[in-house]
């Protein structure tokens, strides 16, 4: 017995055990036959005498049988006769011309081989069954082909066992499962799927009936049995493994079908593994490889942070390989390999220590960036702070100090918020109102998303401003109306905006628990919408909280796929929009709408303090808020305009410039011709800007009260010009003007002693004319501001 021959026999002891296990008998035994591998001198000799045309038996009613002939071959064809009668084809005889024709088929390859059919392996069988066989053209006709092929597919099933349908080419999958196991046996199990998988939004090719037939038919065929009972915990690991299930579409409808075995209670739910697959530990010491898959069994962090660790646990175990081949343990670890490690970090590169590198692009060869250093050793730190802890190494250091990272590369990290520009932004949220199916790819059966449900996707990443976990937890009834302070019932469709407040409940993130909070009733409107035409969907594993909930975006049976709003919402808004997916600070992505929310909130005309978008964003400190709002240059250049720097230093008072002491020469004899408006009084004093004492005129020479006959017969003049004067403040002339009394006694003290323009001090006036001295008019410099000139 040949080794492929010694295998198929094994596959088929195997497969008849499986089979043993199903509530559903197999209709052929094949222990009752003589499996005999190869031909006799007999057989061989009957099929040379009667050759292809005679050992069409479909050919031979109206010709002389050779009877000895076809008595030598009765070991051959009682079981092919054994198996036509045990499928179910349709009466009349056409079917029962089929049936014999593919029997032939069999017989001539028999014949061609020496051998038969129970050592045939899976190749073989391809060779006569394939879609561009020559078996047909030679023994039947090419034409006759279409009706004869499945037919010889099921004897291929039932006596050899034959299940690579992926290796043949296309055909009926749903009429070969109808021969083997009848077409009303399988139109019942597919109807029990469909009734469960139709409430649960899934839809057939057309976008109606039944949900994917044929893939539903093969996955019977490979279980071996029509019945969904049958589908246990073991016979659906089988089926997943099985190479015909490598078609994307095959292996998300056998994820609809173990959904509905489950829900009937004979198997397990399904688990989604998701597209990320794991770190492979490649170039790594197998010791070292053993200590971080014990870590990654016993940690209790989240699974995507348990990864990250052990992807760069590898990435660290590579570098040990490559530099300190003689370290293969962590205990082995010190200070000192803890400082070259950090030095390697520094000098590390896109691509460097990596299980693969196709996925880098152009960035493969590129200094890492001060974050990603940092994430390194964070990252190492928490490994080997958790072996320590756990008693597993000894502590020969302390990661907290020996992996900390240098203050140079600290300094590179700050608060630099991705935000998208206002006008791109303006622009996709147009888009984003104004979405239409023809916005989404489409296959035959329509967008793979209800539209509802996409338009309330979309609406929940423009306006909620949460992250794109968030969204994808998002719970059924997460959105509550509030009018006045109370609770609105049922829905809010036909309440004005202004009258309503529409409230979000986000589910535990990863820095905090759940919390509420405010969001545009479009979006409530939206969700709402969609709620209305979501089909009932079974409880799903949050996988955050281990709860068993309603997840709002779900449909067929799964939750929307995680990446769903960066491979397909954004390009479409983009395209939409007539705007480019990436700029200056990169791709546009899920996350960088929350930075663009929160920083237009933080700089709107009524703005959010930083503690009030701390509890929207649902953030724990404001720190980590910092890290989303900023503020933009028009609300920096406003705030710095409303400061008045330059007029808190610069005011301006009014001059009246008398024209005729000018033009007379009256000026040049010493006749005031320029008089500064004090508010209280004029200073006639020329260098007025320069004097000491312009904050508190006393009894100067050249200050007029207004109050006196001369300060009034001033303004009588009609000769006079008015002017304005720009007048710097020092220091404490400032702080007079802010600060109010306290600052001004503090300045007419210290000017006690500074001479008058006139030429003696204020105490000398104040000697010499007490009664006059204990009150010392303000001049009034801050009435009009240099910038309303």
């Amino acid at each position: 017995m040949t080794a492929a021959a010694t295998s198929t026999a094994t596959a088929s002891v195997h497969e008849n055990a499986a089979v043993a296990e199903l509530g559903w008998p197999f209709p052929i035994d094949v222990q009752r036959y003589s499996r005999r591998l190869t031909l006799t001198s007999a057989q061989v000799t009957a099929l040379e005498m009667l050759g292809p045309q005679g050992i069409r038996r479909s050919r031979a009613r109206g010709a002389v049988r050779d009877e000895a002939s076809w008595a030598a071959l009765a070991g051959l064809t009682r079981p092919l006769d054994d198996a036509l009668a045990a499928l179910h084809h349709p009466d009349g005889p056409h079917a029962a011309r089929a049936g014999l024709d593919a029997a032939a088929v069999v017989l001539i390859r028999c014949a061609a081989t020496r051998r038969t059919w129970w050592g045939w392996t899976s190749a073989d069988w391809t060779d006569l069954l394939g879609a561009d066989a020559t078996a047909f053209r030679a023994g039947i006709g090419w034409k006759a082909s279409t009706t004869v092929r499945p037919v010889a597919i099921a004897l291929a099933y039932l006596l050899g066992s034959f299940d690579d349908f992926h290796t043949i080419g296309m055909f009926d999958r749903l009429y070969l499962a109808g021969l083997v196991f009848g077409p009303d046996r399988v139109a019942t199990t597919l109807t029990e799927a469909e009734a469960k998988m139709a409430s649960w939004g899934y839809r057939g090719h057309n976008g109606q009936g039944r949900p994917l037939p044929g893939s539903f038919s093969q996955f019977l065929l490979l279980n071996r049995s029509p019945l969904l009972a049958d589908l246990t915990n073991d016979a659906l690991v089988r089926l997943r493994e099985h190479p015909s299930l490598l078609n994307k579409h095959h292996y998300r409808s056998l994820f609809g079908l173990h959904r509905a075995a489950a829900i009937s209670g004979y198997c397990d739910p399904p688990v989604r593994d998701g597209r990320n697959h794991m770190e492979r530990l490649d170039g790594v010491h197998p010791q070292w490889a053993d200590w971080v898959e014990r870590w990654h069994a016993t940690s209790t962090l989240t699974p995507r942070v348990r990864a990250i660790v052990r992807c760069l646990m590898a990435k660290a175990g590579r570098w040990l390989a490559a530099e300190y081949p003689e370290i293969t343990d962590p205990s082995q670890w010190t200070r000192v390999t803890c400082a070259a490690w950090a030095a390697a970090i520094d000098r590390m590169r896109v691509g460097d220590y990596v299980w693969r590198t196709d996925a880098f692009g152009d960035r493969a060869g590129q200094p890492i960036a001060a974050r990603t250093k940092v994430h390194h050793l964070t990252t190492t730190k928490i490994f080997f702070r958790d072996l320590q802890e756990w008693e597993w190494i000894g502590r020969r250091f302390d990661p907290t100090t020996a992996l900390a990272p240098s203050r140079s590369v600290k300094a590179l990290i700050g608060t630099n918020p991705r935000i998208i520009a206002d006008e791109v932004w303006a622009k996709l949220l147009w888009a984003g109102l104004n979405l239409v199916p023809e916005d989404f790819p489409a296959s035959s059966a329509g967008s793979y998303y209800p539209m509802e449900l996409v338009r309330a996707v979309t609406l929940t990443w423009l306006f909620a401003g949460i992250r794109s976990d968030e969204i994808h937890r998002l719970r059924v009834g997460c959105i509550r109306w509030q009018h006045h302070g109370h609770a609105i019932a049922g829905n809010a469709t036909d309440v004005l905006a202004t009258d309503v407040v529409c409230l979000l409940d986000v589910p535990v993130h990863k820095t905090g628990t759940a919390f509420t909070k405010p969001v545009d009733p479009l979006l409530g409107q939206a969700i709402e919408a969609w709620q209305t035409t979501r089909p009932t969907q079974p409880k799903m594993l949050d996988r955050k909280t281990g709860e068993k909930v309603d997840m709002l975006f779900a449909v067929r049976a799964h939750p929307v796929a995680r990446n769903y709003v960066n491979r397909t919402v954004i390009p479409a808004l983009c395209r939409k929009a007539a705007v480019p997916d990436t700029d200056v600070r990169g791709k546009i992505t899920s996350h960088r709408a929350r930075s663009t929310i929160a920083s237009q909130l933080y700089n709107a005309k009524e703005p959010m303090t930083l503690f009030e978008l701390q509890a929207w964003l649902g953030h724990k400190t404001p720190n980590t808020t910092q890290h989303y709002a900023k503020i933009t240059p028009n609300t920096l250049a406003r705030a710095y305009n409303d400061a008045g720097y330059f007029a808190r230093n610069v005011r301006t008072i009014e001059v009246l410039v008398d024209r005729d002491a000018a033009t007379s020469g009256a000026a040049a004899n010493g006749q005031p011709w320029q008089h500064y408006d004090l508010g209280h009084g004029y200073c006639s004093y020329t260098f007025f800007e320069q004097c000491p004492h312009r904050m508190a005129c006393a009894r100067c020479d050249f200050y007029t009260p207004k109050a006196s006959s001369k300060g009034q017969l001033l303004e009588a003049r009609d000769n006079l010009q008015r002017m304005l004067a720009t007048i710097p403040l020092t220091d404490d002339e400032r702080a007079a003007v802010d600060d109010g009394h306290a600052a001004l006694d503090k300045l007419l003290d210290r000017l006690g002693d500074v001479p008058t323009p006139a030429g003696p001090t204020p105490h000398q006036i104040s000697n010499h004319s007490p009664a006059t001295a204990t009150q010392l008019p303000i001049v009034n410099i801050t009435q009009r501001p240099i910038q309303d000139r």
